[in-house]
């Protein structure tokens, strides 16, 4: 293999305009767009909230819907940031063959790796912050420390879509996604607290969930959103970041492989 594959990505402003592309783009769509992305959370969080909170009135002395919206709106970041890693990058990588026409400008594989990662994590942000005003407007977050929230979601974007594009360098086709959401992603929910407290699990998933880039997103926001601060915000910062840098080099490494014979 081709060692300059392995070299660290190289960072430039070129990413700017693909970004802006890419926003150009889902701007025609925008409305149908966010609503398809918190289409789920909202359902989720009504069915859950207020269905499932009417028996389980609190979890640690906070209401439930406010325990689960405080944490589902991590979820929403890493399915948003997710599918746009992987559906819309592959096509735009494989179907459409947009990144072989970027290619033919003065640019850079990197410069279109970052942008499709900085543009996910950015879209994310966008029906993310649709989902905090409707928690805002039930009541949900109203304090001080939620200002705080906004950087942290977009961080998050980056994470899981750093960590999209890994997968989208290895797939051949659609399909192979369903593997990632259903064996990676969906076991991912379920072990970082978003639905019930990690202590409710076996003391060798709370160890695997202490691990997970999904588990250290809840253990900061749901803290700001509730007006308090996060146990060990600093431990959590930096498993975010730590994935998000690992993720963003091996996906570049991936990529550069499989386009750059």
């Amino acid at each position: 293999m081709h060692s300059s594959h392995y070299a660290l990505p190289s960072f430039s402003l070129r990413f700017r305009p693909i970004w802006q592309r890419n926003f150009l783009v889902w701007k025609k769509l925008a409305v149908a767009s966010i609503i398809g992305n918190i289409a789920d959370p909202l359902i989720t969080l009504v069915a859950f909230g207020y269905g499932l909170g009417s028996l389980l009135r609190q979890i640690e002395g906070i209401p439930y819907i406010n325990y689960l919206g405080s944490g589902s709106i991590c979820m929403s970041i890493m399915m948003a940031a997710s599918f746009e890693a992987l559906y819309s990058a592959f096509s735009r990588m494989h179907v459409q063959k947009s990144w072989d026409a970027l290619l033919n400008a003065p640019l850079a594989l990197d410069d279109i790796i970052l942008a499709e990662m900085l543009w996910a994590a950015s879209k994310a942000l966008f029906s993310g912050v649709v989902i905090l005003g409707v928690l805002l407007f039930l009541g949900i977050g109203l304090n001080v420390h939620t200002v705080l929230v906004l950087p942290l979601l977009f961080i998050i974007g980056m994470t899981f879509a750093s960590m999209g594009l890994v997968v989208n360098a290895l797939a051949r086709g659609y399909d192979f996604f369903t593997y990632y959401f259903t064996m990676v992603l969906t076991p991912m929910v379920f072990l970082s607290g978003v639905y019930y407290p990690v202590a409710q699990l076996p003391d060798w998933l709370q160890s695997v969930s202490h691990v997970l880039p999904l588990g250290a997103a809840v253990n900061l926001v749901r803290p700001l959103i509730l007006g308090a601060w996060p146990v060990a915000p600093v431990r959590d910062l930096v498993l975010l970041i730590a994935y998000c840098i690992a993720g963003f080099y091996l996906a570049t490494v991936l990529t550069r492989q499989r386009l750059l014979k």
